[in-house]
């Protein structure tokens, strides 16, 4: 009896890999109830909203994710003012818009070995919620997501800079 023909079965066994993969990562950009969890860096020239549209605003009393629009507008206008902005940048630019610096987490600019970190994440603590930005090239840019706070009770896995300027 013949062996069957596998190689079709490769190619096939590839390209549906190839389509789960990319359904996997499509899925991967938002939740069941079709909230994004990752916002890019918006298009130059988008930072103003359209004149029938009202900027975001930070909603002292709102949720997490009814606060990611002003935290993703703040973190534009950080990267509009330097496309290189470091963890301080970030940090001081959610202060300065009035977020709760004492909440705040972000990871190091720098490796262990003293290297420039190929992504950098930041924190702000919102009840039982996080706002997480990460930014740099290893990552594509700007993203951002709306999670839980960690049983740590912080919201960023692993070790955090002191944040104490």
């Amino acid at each position: 009896m013949a062996k069957p023909d596998t190689r079709s079965t490769g190619r096939v066994g590839v390209g549906v890999f190839a389509v789960l993969l990319s359904a996997g990562l499509l899925a991967g950009c938002s939740t069941p109830g079709g909230q994004s969890t990752g916002t890019p860096t918006p298009p130059a020239g988008s930072e103003s909203p359209a004149p029938d549209q009202q900027a975001p605003q930070l909603v002292p009393g709102g949720t997490a994710e009814e606060n990611l629009p002003y935290f993703d507008s703040v973190n534009a206008s950080t990267l509009a003012a330097n496309s290189a902005a470091d963890g301080r940048a970030f940090i001081d630019g959610l202060v300065a818009a009035g977020f709760d610096k004492a909440a705040m987490e972000v990871t190091s600019d720098t490796t262990t070995i003293g290297n420039a970190a190929d992504s950098i994440q930041f924190s702000v603590r919102w009840g039982e919620s996080c706002l997480i930005g990460q930014n740099g090239t290893a990552v594509g840019g700007y993203h951002s997501t709306v999670g839980r706070v960690l049983g740590t009770g912080t919201c960023l896995i692993g070790k955090t800079r002191t944040i104490d300027w």
